[in-house]
């Protein structure tokens, strides 16, 4: 899978049910191994608010399905 395809998935919470967004960046090892995604969360007036991104572990993510991502962050 492409990370061009995971960044059109909403990433989901399994603890809460929350939408925390969209992955918009990935951070990679030197070795070529993806460290955690980049999660920026879904704003309709996204100039006027202010948000944080928050980061995603790959031990983070449980399921990768067709719409979203589901993953239990603590």
């Amino acid at each position: 899978m492409r990370v061009s395809e995971l960044q059109t998935k909403d990433v989901v919470s399994i603890l809460d049910g929350r939408r925390l967004g969209r992955i918009i960046d990935i951070e990679m090892t030197e070795s070529g191994q993806i460290s955690f995604f980049l999660v920026e969360p879904k704003r309709f007036l996204r100039f006027f608010s202010k948000g944080e991104e928050s980061k995603v572990s790959i031990s983070d993510i449980k399921k990768i399905g067709e719409d979203v991502i589901l993953v239990e962050i603590k």
